[in-house]
């Protein structure tokens, strides 16, 4: 295969450029792939509008940013590790771990919210410091590390529960608040989701932490030489997804009421990676955006909503999600190819 050259721009053409119009300029800072996301979402709402006018309603609307909420908290920090170079496959059992944990700490305190929520979070940074040490100091590959992490956190929420839903906190005014509560027309958990996406928006594209993160994941060596201390970062890193999972299983225990070992974790792993990789996350690390990632798990649960509303059984809609994840990766490696060996004639 040839590859043509592209002479650069000259200073004079440049100058005679027109600047872009006002539309073109809004385009360019949504980023294409924003844009095919969008274009997306918008044919699957109108597809499933006309196949059933009630998937449009405002209820039906508010269900959709209700489901994805957790799915999007896992998704927001899994862009964190995968642009670290990492993968966090553990994430959903991390979340099921904490969300027992907390419902059982509530019940043995005799109903305070608060020892739950401060138990859940301290469980979900251990987990993430567990998977952090495993990785770092045993020298484990991520996925071979957090898959074996899935199944021991996953059988330890089993065994502390009995692998029964524990405790029943719905009549507490805290995590009534959390499931049912809203602010200014939205439900509180995508107010959650909101701010913890902006928050990590912030540090990756602001911060000296969030430059250091890409520089680990874009090129370790480099990184390293650069004096960034890859291993301290890495660890952090696994810490902060399990924080972030620990707050997705308390909002879990609040909608389901009690804490679920399994049945409501199950598969978030799946769907956060998806959605990172959907999102424009390269998954050998050092590219990725929070923007992204948040319009995929919107895309995701409209999809999963519609086809729910349909009657589309859930095993097609797990198979769905496992064919647009191999699908983006896909994608993936054939830019990733095509930058590598230039543009063909």
């Amino acid at each position: 295969m040839t590859t043509r050259t592209v002479e650069p721009p000259s200073a004079t053409a440049l100058a005679a450029e027109p600047s872009p119009g006002p539309v073109r300029r809004v385009l360019r800072a949504i980023g294409g792939q924003n844009l095919s996301l969008l274009a997306g979402l918008l044919l699957v709402m109108t597809v499933f509008g006309v196949l059933d006018p009630a998937y449009l309603s405002g209820d039906n609307l508010a269900v959709i940013g209700q489901t994805v909420t957790i799915a999007g908290l896992l998704a927001v920090v899994q862009t964190v590790v995968i642009i670290c170079g990492a993968l966090d496959i553990s994430v959903g059992s991390q979340a099921g771990l904490a969300s027992v944990v907390s419902a059982m700490a509530f019940t043995a305190t005799g109903g305070s919210a608060a020892a739950g929520v401060a138990v859940a979070v301290a469980t979900g940074v251990l987990a993430g410091l567990v998977n952090g040490v495993i990785i770092v100091y045993g020298r484990v590959n991520a996925v071979i590390a957090t898959l074996a992490t899935l199944a021991a956190f996953k059988g330890l929420a089993q065994l502390v529960s009995g692998g029964r839903a524990q405790g029943y906190v719905m009549g507490d005014d805290l995590f009534i608040f959390l499931a049912r509560g809203s602010v200014a027309g939205l439900p509180v958990q995508v107010w959650i989701l909101a701010v913890v996406a902006g928050a990590v928006h912030v540090l990756l594209r602001y911060t000296d932490i969030g430059r250091n993160i890409h520089a680990i994941g874009g090129n370790d060596t480099a990184a390293r030489l650069a004096g960034i201390d890859i291993n301290k970062y890495l660890v952090a890193v696994y810490a902060l997804a399990g924080l972030v999972a620990a707050l997705a299983g308390i909002l879990l225990t609040a909608r389901t009421g009690s804490g679920q070992p399994v049945s409501g974790s199950e598969g978030l792993e799946l769907q956060a990676i998806t959605a990172a990789a959907l999102g424009g996350c390269a998954l050998k690390g050092g590219k990725g955006a929070v923007g992204g990632t948040l319009l995929a798990v919107v895309l995701l649960g409209a999809l999963g909503n519609g086809l729910t509303v349909v009657g589309v059984n859930t095993f097609w809609q797990n198979i769905a999600q496992g064919t647009l994840l191999v699908a983006a990766v896909v994608v993936q490696q054939r830019r990733n190819s095509t930058r590598s060996v230039g543009l063909p004639t």
